[in-house]
């Protein structure tokens, strides 16, 4: 009886076993079903880009209340170098020395959009060939690596390599996100709204960070906040694995050949739309190192307005994007519009940043620089998807590439740049330059008001099938291509027979959908 009794447990527990082993199959299955879903396969892919976009401007404020506490050690070091060589009668060793320590400074924050600048070049194409999900996978890991590098970092020159590395994997992620976006979410008012909220994600990062990592820094220590970053980076690659399968998906191999960036660079419309980029970004790349020497000397503000200065500013970013994003769908012909008034805004605000007196005073104007900057950004960067689409190749790689550069040419020069620009012509001089720059700018967006319409000559399909048929479905396109080249379409019969019918060419087809 008690053999009976143990069986049957046994034959019982098994039973259950199975029938939970059949429910996480069915379950597996059925996320696996709703993954493949487009609709939601496109908000995953927009969760998995605005994470990695999040991170990676995170990580490159979440230094700035941290690494002065290492740099003053550094400092303490070459004070004490300074003292012991006092004693050689080298009159002039304090002024070289402070002067290189200052360099260093400016060196370490400037190499991540240096070296940015240098591989988007070469990220840009390697995207267009292998597509968005590897790319993207390999930003990600480069970005985890120097997350931890940046955590248990002990002297200067492991920190600019992890600072180094970060401008690598951004490279890769940032490039691949946005083209991936692109390429996700092909009507433009769908692809506004994206791109608007991997712009608010972008905000949040950049704007949140130097709180969080001063708390964080001041409670936990050193290495709690790059670890904390990393973890949240393992589980955007994670997502990324097995969501997108970088390594298993091979939808490129019937992809046509994007347009080489050369060709993209001296496209009048999207050199016009990089220049914008460019100007708009300079005023807040050049105020970050400079404007809390100014608050100290000025207005004598203390540590925590310094570190709040930036933060009051992101809600004005947000309600920027959200506003263009709603004027583009209703007026989707004056995005140029938006980002010439956005410019205006920023030269307005960032000339007078200067005359502010105290904290709440300085408030106005930043605020002002980055509303116009999310005007720019959300009318322009869905401006180049489709200046891609109608007058190149609809593979986005190299043209996010080079609104990536844009991004970099300003902000690799502030840290080294702005500096000296305060030293030898002083702080208001500065900004009256940048306000102007940007006033002056505005005018050329103008070139952009015809863009809403053109017509695109060929689509990407088009050019893949000029060079023959890879498959079936290719084939019977290409096949109803040719019929309706011939004034032929398809019927089918009572029978079900196909039979062929004489069909009078439209305007658009007969004139190749040139520009309008």
């Amino acid at each position: 009886m008690e053999t009976e009794g143990t069986t049957e447990g046994a034959s019982g527990l098994a039973h259950t076993a199975a029938m939970k082993l059949s429910e996480m199959s069915e379950r597996t299955k059925q996320l696996g079903t709703a993954i493949q879903d487009p609709d939601r396969q496109r908000r995953i892919i927009l969760v998995i880009v605005c994470i990695a976009l999040l991170l990676d401007n995170m990580l490159y404020m979440v230094i700035v209340p941290i690494i002065p506490d290492y740099l003053a050690d550094l400092q303490h070091e070459a004070d004490y170098a300074i003292e012991h060589l006092r004693h050689t009668n080298s009159s002039n060793i304090t002024k070289v020395t402070k002067g290189n320590f200052d360099l260093q400074i400016g060196v370490l924050f400037a190499s991540k959009a240096i070296l940015q600048l240098l591989i988007n070049p070469l990220s840009g194409p390697f995207i267009d060939r292998v597509g968005y999900d590897i790319p993207l996978f390999i930003g990600l890991n480069i970005m985890f690596l120097s997350t931890m590098i940046f955590a248990f970092a002990e002297n200067y020159w492991t920190l600019f390599l992890a600072r180094s590395m970060q401008g690598l994997g951004s490279a890769f992620a940032d490039t691949s996100g946005i083209a991936m976006i692109a390429d996700k979410y092909t009507e433009e008012r769908e692809r506004s709204r994206a791109l608007g909220i991997a712009l608010a994600f972008i905000s949040f990062g950049s704007l949140v960070a130097p709180p969080f990592g001063g708390v964080l820094y001041e409670f936990a220590g050193k290495r709690v906040p790059f670890l904390v970053l990393a973890a949240i980076c393992l589980i955007d690659g994670i997502l990324c694995l097995t969501v997108l399968k970088p390594f298993s998906n091979r939808t490129r191999e019937n992809m046509p050949v994007g347009t080489p960036m050369y060709k993209l660079m001296i496209d009048p419309y999207i050199a016009v739309v990089a220049g914008a980029l460019t100007t708009c970004n300079i005023p807040l790349a050049f105020l970050e190192p400079t404007i809390a020497n100014w608050m100290e000397d000025t207005m004598h503000a203390t540590q925590w307005e310094i570190g709040l200065t930036w933060l009051p500013a992101f809600f004005p970013h947000v309600l920027g994007v959200y506003l263009t994003v709603k004027l583009a769908e209703k007026y989707p012909h004056l995005q140029w519009f938006y980002g010439a008034i956005g410019m205006v805004f920023i030269g307005a605000s960032s000339c007078t940043v200067p005359a502010c007196k105290n904290f709440g005073q300085l408030m106005i104007p930043l605020c002002g620089i980055c509303f116009g900057i999310a005007l720019v950004d959300t009318a322009l960067l869905p401006t180049l998807g489709f200046l891609v689409d109608v007058r190149h190749v609809s593979v986005y790689g190299s043209v996010y590439a080079i609104a990536d550069i844009s991004y970099c040419v300003a902000y690799s020069l502030g840290p080294v740049v702005a500096g000296q620009i305060v030293h030898d012509l002083g702080f208001v001089k500065l900004n009256l330059g940048m306000g102007l720059a940007n006033v002056l700018y505005a005018p050329a967006l103008l070139l952009l008001k015809n863009v809403s319409q053109m017509k695109p000559s060929y689509s990407e399909r088009d050019n893949l099938l000029e060079d023959g048929p890879t498959g079936l479905y290719d084939t019977i396109k290409m096949e109803d291509r040719n019929r309706k080249r011939k004034g032929l379409s398809t019927a089918v019969d009572e029978n079900g027979i196909e039979t062929f019918a004489h069909r009078p060419y439209s305007e658009e087809e007969s004139s190749g959908g040139e520009y309008a």
